[in-house]
């Protein structure tokens, strides 16, 4: 994968003086970078000239986060009122956007705000996670890094990863996900994780990643990054997320579990998710808009209850069914779910609707 440089840095007077933003600058010397008070001049700014998003991409700032940054999941039931079975996962918003380009990407149409931030107050991240961990020491946390950008795509600019796995390895009740389409995994390889830092790849099958998954790292890239985490003790995942009906994707699938457990010990994957393609109309759009070859959008998606447009119920079943079927050809045992799923679906595929809690102690059984 070829590393992120944007064209100009700006950078928050409030963060200018922080370890990230440190790291970032020693690592683009020759990147012009401005300072200013406040990103939401930028944000104003692009509300006047709108911006392609790729052009906005290309412009990197360094903010601080005022919010909170730790939140359960979006697809949790008890927050977003959505009849789909989730997993008890929580979510830290240490960045924005994401420089790679999958035509299938969320993010198109759910931000407002186009440029690229990394939100550089990690100490306030640590203490906000301290103050959650303490108040409920015998609750497990499942924290994953990748909802609103990749966990690793900025690692080699900004080391966020190495203070967030440092925090985790002396942690009772809590474990770290980084999710990426990238190989970028140097930072991690020296550090003391405990096994309590586990790390996951998106995956699909190359005729999908080459097509559809635009300054990605490749597929052999991301198993040899697998292969180097597991080499130093790391637990790791993967996700098939999201499954893409074609003509050839069960040869093609198959193909790449095979693949995946070829090279990554069954006793090193902690779990595997699964979840079909599903897009809002207004990314349908803009996805046609962005990627005018992508053959994504002109698939048979019809409405589902969220709102999201997904393949309809049978096609989706057949695919989980295949799929959950080929992993535990591998490996029996090993934790396979959904990912935003009506429970109507699970119990077709699973044959049973697990409960939140349920679900999130079967996936960190291994582990916690």
């Amino acid at each position: 994968m070829k590393p992120y440089k944007p064209e100009k840095i700006f950078v928050e007077r409030a963060v200018q003086d922080l370890p990230i933003t440190r790291n970032v600058l020693e690592r683009l010397p020759e990147v012009p970078t401005e300072y200013i008070d406040s990103r939401e001049s930028l944000l104003q700014e692009s509300q006047r000239w709108n911006p392609t998003l790729a052009r906005a991409k290309k412009s990197l700032i360094l903010a601080q986060y005022k919010g909170c940054f730790f939140k359960p999941c979006p697809g949790s039931r008890a927050r977003e009122g959505l009849k789909s079975v989730c997993c008890n996962y929580f979510v830290i918003n240490y960045a924005s956007n994401c420089h790679m380009e999958c035509s299938y990407c969320y993010l198109q149409s759910h931000l407002n705000f186009p440029y690229l931030t990394v939100y550089a107050n990690c100490e306030d991240l640590l203490s906000e996670l301290q103050g959650a961990f303490s108040e409920s020491p015998h609750r497990s946390f499942r924290i994953g890094t990748g909802e609103l950008a990749d966990s690793l795509g900025l690692d080699l600019l900004t080391s966020y990863s190495v203070p967030l796995v440092e925090f985790f390895a002396s942690q009772k009740n809590a474990v770290l996900e980084f999710k990426t389409k990238s190989n970028c995994v140097e930072n991690l390889l020296d550090l003391e994780h405990g096994g309590r830092t586990v790390v996951s790849w998106s995956m699909n099958p190359r005729f999908i990643q080459e097509r559809e998954e635009h300054k990605t790292s490749t597929i052999s890239e991301r198993l040899e990054a697998a292969e180097r985490c597991v080499e130093v003790g790391y637990p790791v995942a993967f996700h098939l997320d999201p499954l893409i009906f074609y003509e050839r994707w069960e040869v093609d699938y198959k193909d790449l579990i095979e693949e995946i457990f070829d090279r990554i010990p069954t006793s090193s994957v902690s779990w595997i998710s699964m979840g079909s393609l599903r897009m809002t109309v207004p990314l349908k759009e803009m996805m046609r808009k962005r990627f005018p070859s992508s053959f994504l959008p002109l698939g048979e998606l019809v409405p589902s209850e969220d709102g999201k447009m997904r393949y309809f119920k049978p096609i989706r079943v057949d695919m989980y069914r295949k799929v959950l079927g080929w992993i535990k050809d591998q490996n029996p045992t090993l934790p396979v779910y959904s990912c935003m799923e009506s429970p109507d679906v699970w119990r077709k595929v699973f044959q049973s609707t697990p409960s939140e809690e349920e679900l999130g102690r079967e996936i960190l059984h291994s582990l916690v």
